[in-house]
């Protein structure tokens, strides 16, 4: 029988919420009881972190599995020095305490999906000569500080869509780009139907996880939420606005591992009836409501401020009028977005953030953002929203179908 009892791994959490995050110090205890003097080879205690990820594909003989592994922590402390002829210790209740202080490094947050995962964990493992180690663990939630962002990028995002030369119309505003689970956007789309046809405008707040191993991907989609407006009648013009909630359990943005990946992005369309439906999406980068709440203009991580930039996931340039109650981007600059496209991190290689090269003005709107618009002046009147494109420029509106 083991002389061994109660063996424990303890820490003091650094916050309320329980989380730890780059910089923190994790300081706890281990403590276990021997019923009579024992000799240990080792006694250590680790912080570790690694992502995994695996899945299979095919069937029968072309079945094959895929696997991954990054390891992004480990840290070790040895409590009783490693000792190949054994440490003696006493009979009776033992306690060592440990200090860890976790890097500044890029890592990402803590995740579990069904094809990966990625977990930090802090371990204490006792070893004994000819006997079996025990090991105890605790699972530690880690949250990055890497995809914290400054005020500036905070701000709300506009995109706009045509169909049909121009018969069916669409500008759509979301009220941020970062945010928390728990959160509301607000989400307003001007939608002009000059077609002959009946559309419905909707709305849908999706999640994307990509999984990566051996050169293959395994992709999940999920909608995570889901409202439709009413029906816009051919030859009418209508505003539709709707509340869209973060749910409280959402998992945060990842983009920092190389094997997972976790996006989010609002996608405004309208259902057209027997034709593809003309959409704008809007990426979010959902962040720890702790991380949110960060001083404005303060960027943390190895992301530069305006590394996420002022790209949607549309390809279509702002539009050329104010794009309801919020805010009308005064120009290059804007919201602290660099003028036109940013430059990104080199890690950013997957999913949305991709960079493409800036596309040609369509629909007779010019690429350079409106002037501002001043305070306290009357907004322009809303036929003037939709002024047909210029001859010279007509060709160049997106058809989805003729």
């Amino acid at each position: 029988m083991s002389p061994i009892k109660d063996f424990i791994v303890t820490y003091e959490a650094p916050n309320e919420k329980g989380f730890i995050s780059q910089g923190d110090t994790i300081a706890g205890t281990v403590t276990f009881t021997l019923t009579k003097e024992t000799e240990l080879k080792v006694l250590v205690v680790k912080v570790k972190g690694n992502a995994r990820v695996h899945w299979t594909e095919g069937t029968g003989d072309r079945r094959k599995s895929r696997t991954a592994h990054r390891r992004y922590l480990k840290l070790k402390e040895y409590l009783v020095p490693e000792n190949d002829k054994g440490t003696a210790l006493p009979k009776g209740a033992n306690c060592f305490k440990f200090r860890f202080t976790i890097p500044q490094e890029d890592m990402p947050s803590s995740f579990k999906g069904f094809h990966g995962k990625i977990v930090y964990m802090l371990e204490a493992k006792m070893s004994r000569s000819w006997r079996p180690s025990s090991v105890v663990q605790k699972e530690l939630k880690f949250v990055s500080k890497s995809l914290s962002h400054p005020g500036s990028v905070m701000g709300p995002q506009s995109g706009s869509v045509e169909k049909d030369k121009g018969k069916v119309q669409m500008s759509a505003t979301v009220n941020m780009k970062v945010c928390s689970p728990g959160d509301t956007l607000t989400v307003v789309a001007k939608i002009r139907n000059s077609s002959s046809k009946k559309l419905k405008p909707k709305v849908s707040l999706q999640q994307r996880i990509v999984y990566r191993a051996e050169a293959c991907t395994n992709v999940s989609d999920l909608s995570l939420y889901k409202m439709e407006g009413d029906t816009i009648t051919s030859g009418s013009e209508e505003t539709f606005s709707c509340q869209v909630k973060i749910p409280g359990d959402a998992n945060c943005t990842i983009q920092n591992c190389e094997i997972l990946s976790v996006e989010h992005y609002v996608k405004v369309y309208l259902d057209i009836s027997f034709a593809i439906d003309p959409e704008v999406k809007f990426p979010l980068v959902v962040i720890h409501s702790s991380l949110a709440a960060l001083q404005s203009g303060q960027a943390v991580g190895p992301y530069p401020a305006g590394a996420f930039g002022a790209p949607t996931y549309t390809d279509f340039p702002p539009p050329a009028f104010p794009p309801g109650p919020y805010p009308v981007l005064a120009g290059p600059g804007a919201y602290g977005y660099p003028a036109p496209y940013p430059s990104q991190h080199a890690n950013m290689t997957n999913g949305y953030n991709n960079q493409w090269p800036q596309p040609a003005a369509p629909y007779g709107f010019s690429n350079a953002a409106p002037p501002p618009f001043q305070q306290g002046t009357e907004p322009p009147p809303y036929m003037s929203l939709f002024s047909p494109p210029q001859d010279d420029l007509g060709r160049t509106g997106s058809d989805y179908k003729n």
